[in-house]
């Protein structure tokens, strides 16, 4: 009595929320539009016009190598490896030609008619074994629609970031940046003020993926919002903090780094609001890390934030860079840290600001030593000109 009640659990359990409608729509609508997903390049008027049998002959030919191409190489081998052992299975099943009665005159006149015979249950598998493919060809459909889409966010969130190196009275900047995934949590923003002032900006959203994509996208839109109005830098900082504060999960806070460029006097205010310290490269060779500011945004409603100020030189250079730059391990464990990327900086100082950039992110993927990153790596670079000889 007891086994019956937890076999009904389980099935209750197991079929909860299923309901017919679900089922038809599966072989159906679902079924259809994965058809569609995978056949919309080819060109159906092609063989129109050939016999119905070779018709679907070539349909089913142009659905498999649709499907199994959209797989890796390894998944791909392994699908081929199911088919022939199923076609083998089948083989070894078979139990050779004989016949079955077919009525022409039911309860009167019946025919012989030859058959192929199999073992008991062949039927079985065979059912078996199309549904779950049809199961991985449904669920492979809806992935690859999903990363379509991905792929579009990814485009739209790239074209939200400065491509191109800024440059006003001998200062130049420029960022770049490399998702862990299709679509990444870092962003940078290089922002002119209505006073004169260059306005850079390095933020990390806690987490990855798609819901720290649209959480950078909405703290690019309201920074962008209230650089408009000129504000003080803290002034900035706090303002921001109340909006991400209000517009974002209790879960989800914003790391981030800002500065504000004069180039009248060369003045560099900054905030650093618990993002990784950038460091600041003297032309002279000294390196000082910028860790004034205070905590993370969207942490507390009224936090506050503390402006540090300093004087840029010729020739001093400002890279200010997500933790994954310093947190990405080598395959034994070993993390880029600090020290890789300072010695990065004495090798490119020189270097131009996109080449450098490349620089940091191609040494963070060598040194993780894999396609696949943990962590979004963005790095955000500042550089005051050398005056040109012949210049007054």
């Amino acid at each position: 009595m007891a086994t019956d009640r937890r076999e009904d659990d389980f099935f209750e359990t197991y079929t909860r929320g299923l309901t017919g409608e679900d089922v038809q729509r599966l072989f159906t609508r679902d079924a259809r539009d994965a058809y569609r997903f995978f056949t919309r390049h080819i060109d159906e008027a092609a063989f129109a016009e050939l016999p119905p049998l070779q018709r679907f002959a070539l349909r089913a030919r142009l659905l498999f190598l649709a499907f199994t191409l959209k797989l890796s190489p390894a998944r791909r081998a392994l699908f081929g490896v199911s088919l022939v052992a199923f076609v083998i299975g089948l083989l070894e099943l078979f139990a050779g030609i004989g016949f079955v009665s077919v009525p022409v005159v039911p309860f009167i006149l019946e025919i012989p008619l030859p058959t192929l015979v199999w073992a008991d249950g062949t039927g079985w598998l065979v059912i078996g074994f199309v549904l779950v493919n049809l199961l991985g060809l449904l669920e492979v459909a809806d992935r690859l629609s999903l990363k379509n889409d991905l792929e579009v966010a990814r485009e739209i969130q790239l074209a939200m970031l400065p491509q191109r190196t800024h440059a006003i009275r001998g200062l130049e900047a420029a960022g770049r940046t490399r998702p862990a995934n299709t679509v990444g949590g870092d962003c940078y923003d290089i922002l002119r003020l209505p006073d004169g002032r260059l306005l850079l900006m390095l933020g990390d959203v806690s987490g990855k993926g798609s819901p720290a994509a649209l959480l950078m996208a909405l703290a690019i839109a309201m920074l962008r919002t209230l650089a408009a109005e000129n504000l003080p830098l803290v002034g900035l900082l706090e303002r921001l903090n109340r909006l991400v504060y209000e517009q974002t999960p209790g879960s989800r806070f914003i790391t981030m780094f800002v500065a504000a460029i004069d180039p009248a006097s060369w003045t560099l205010t900054y905030i650093n609001a618990g993002q990784t310290p950038p460091l600041l490269r003297r032309r002279a060779g000294t390196i000082e890390p910028l860790a004034t500011g205070g905590i993370a945004l969207g942490m507390f409603d009224r936090a506050t934030y503390e402006a540090a100020e300093l004087t840029l030189d010729p020739g001093d250079l400002l890279v200010a860079y997500s933790d994954g730059v310093t947190e990405a391990e080598s395959p034994n464990g070993v993390p880029f840290d600090d020290t890789g990327l300072r010695l990065l900086l004495e090798t490119h100082h020189d270097d131009g600001l996109d080449d450098l950039g490349e620089a940091i992110v191609a040494a963070v993927v060598a040194h993780a030593d894999t396609a696949r990153l943990a962590d979004d790596v963005t790095v955000l670079a500042a550089r005051r000109l050398p005056p040109v000889p012949g210049d007054a």
